[in-house]
């Protein structure tokens, strides 16, 4: 009987190590709102919302007026697709801010030149 099973790569351990209630961030969600008078539907992964969701209150902003901040930036690069650049958008969120919301010294390596 084997106890430990070695990994077979990145995605295959982040699976593994999904909880049921992270499961669940997969699920597509559908949300509407008025943007610029316009009623609009979105629909993204749960774990999307759950981003734009903390930027919105980290902005001090409504959801729905951080969508149109959105709408009116990234739409010049891609004029079709509002999800897409949410999408990219919660990413740049996540790879920007993420460090700083870490405790203190949680992401410092001693042997950087920036720790300490």
């Amino acid at each position: 009987m084997t106890i430990y099973q070695e990994s077979q790569g990145i995605l295959d351990h982040m699976f593994n190590a999904c909880t049921t209630a992270q499961i669940s961030e997969f699920i597509p969600e559908k949300r509407g709102f008025r943007l610029h008078g316009h009623s609009t539907t979105v629909t993204l992964e749960r774990a999307f919302w759950n981003v734009i969701d903390a930027m919105a209150e980290d902005c001090g902003l409504p959801v729905p007026r951080l969508i149109e901040q959105v709408l009116d930036s990234c739409l010049v690069a891609n004029d079709k697709n509002l999800s897409s650049c949410l999408r990219v958008i919660c990413l740049k969120y996540l790879n920007i801010y993420a460090s700083a919301d870490a405790p203190k010294g949680a992401s410092e390596n001693p042997d950087s030149p920036q720790a300490g």
